[in-house]
């Protein structure tokens, strides 16, 4: 049971409860165990909420009865509790899957993101590779939609639920005087997080293209995961600084004042990254001691490096019709700089949460069960 086993402690005076896991053994706490549950006395199995209050449990709550066959553990509790529990429910409470493919770092060589048709979208088989190559990739482009104003929001409701800000439930990328961010200007970005001043930072992003009669303008993205692991690689000190360092980012104009503190580098519960809140013209340093502030500056200097390495970017002209899906914090975005006066460049955009896509990709799994390599998603390469 990838590496979980449980035992009884044949020493124990009284049945000892032990779990081996990776070659570790440790006695299970009855607590632990308890709160496990899963009888139709203390779980709804529709709902799969708990119908008693595992926080009002005695502290000194005790095993007083056990044993273990090769499917199941049975034990009783002090608190009169009994219950046979599956082996396989245990190891996946201390090995949680969450259901979602792994993370593929790319860097240039994928030279475009997975491409998937728009018209086969309402097949949930289509559907389901798009949103795999989502989480793995973290973007892809989803080509053949209409070039209506708002089809992004249609795009949007495919994957998810908008989510609207100050900028509304979309917004216009465009050339426009006095714009109150540089997105709206011909000015190039470089590789960015949007919104890294709002709690919490739009976690998805949507960008379609309406027009584009430019010859600049070309769409940037790079992959936070792969820059990470080389500066980790280089220099796990410097990883560390930005991991654990939180600084200050603003957004201000005339209507709206929005202020957050994180660190740059976003990671797991297992320190692996997530992504990164990243964004040149917005952030602002704590105060800290010299040395701190030289080693932390030396560590942003080299992700800046990287980021803007054109090993990790991939470059692309977004079409008309095209609406580019990315996840806001792992794939950094950008564009190269455009003439406005060569002709329209008009871009609209909207915002989504991580979650409703992570679930429609578990639910779909569920109602398909087939495995991803028979899917056949559009790739956009030969």
């Amino acid at each position: 049971m990838d590496g979980v086993r449980f035992s009884i402690d044949p020493a124990g005076a009284t049945p000892v409860l032990l779990v081996t896991v990776d070659g570790v053994t440790q006695p299970v706490p009855p607590l632990w165990l308890r709160e496990q549950s899963r009888d139709p006395s203390q779980l709804d199995l529709v709902s799969d909420q708990r119908l008693f209050d595992p926080h009002r449990l005695p502290v000194d709550l005790t095993i007083v009865d056990a044993t273990v066959d090769g499917a199941s553990v049975w034990a009783r509790f002090g608190d009169g509790h009994a219950e046979r529990f599956d082996t396989t429910d245990l190891v996946l409470a201390i090995r949680p899957d969450d259901g979602l493919p792994d993370p593929v770092a790319w860097r240039a060589e994928l030279r475009t993101p997975p491409r998937h048709d728009w018209r086969s979208m309402h097949e949930p088989a289509a559907l389901e590779a798009a949103l795999h190559d989502f989480l793995t990739h973290g973007t892809i482009v989803v080509h053949d939609t209409p070039t209506a104003e708002g089809t992004v929001l249609d795009v949007a409701s495919a994957f998810g639920h908008v989510r609207e800000t100050n900028f509304g439930r979309l917004f216009d990328v465009r050339s426009v005087p006095r714009a109150n961010d540089l997105a709206y200007s011909p000015v190039p970005l470089g590789p960015h997080t949007d919104n890294p001043y709002r709690v919490p930072t739009p976690g998805i992003q949507l960008l379609h293209c309406l027009v584009n009669e430019t010859s600049g303008g070309l769409s940037t993205l790079v992959d936070a995961i792969a820059v990470t692991d080389q500066l980790r690689a280089e220099d796990p000190e410097g990883f560390d600084l930005l991991v654990d360092t939180v600084v200050r980012f603003h957004f201000r104009d005339d209507d709206t004042a929005l202020d957050s503190y994180r660190p740059i580098v976003d990671v797991d519960h297992r320190r692996r990254v997530t992504g990164l809140h990243y964004s040149p013209r917005l952030d602002h340093l704590p105060l800290m001691s010299d040395d701190r502030t030289r080693a932390y500056h030396r560590a942003r200097h080299r992700l800046a490096q990287l980021l803007n390495d054109p090993a990790f970017e991939i470059r692309f002209l977004l079409e008309p019709g095209e609406a580019m899906v990315f996840s806001n914090d792992r794939v950094l975005h950008g564009r190269t700089g455009f003439d406005p006066q060569e002709g329209r460049r008009h871009l609209q955009g909207c915002y989504i949460d991580h979650d409703a896509p992570r679930s429609r990709y578990r639910v779909l799994r569920r109602r398909l069960v087939r495995p991803f390599a028979s899917l056949g998603a559009d790739t956009g390469e030969g």
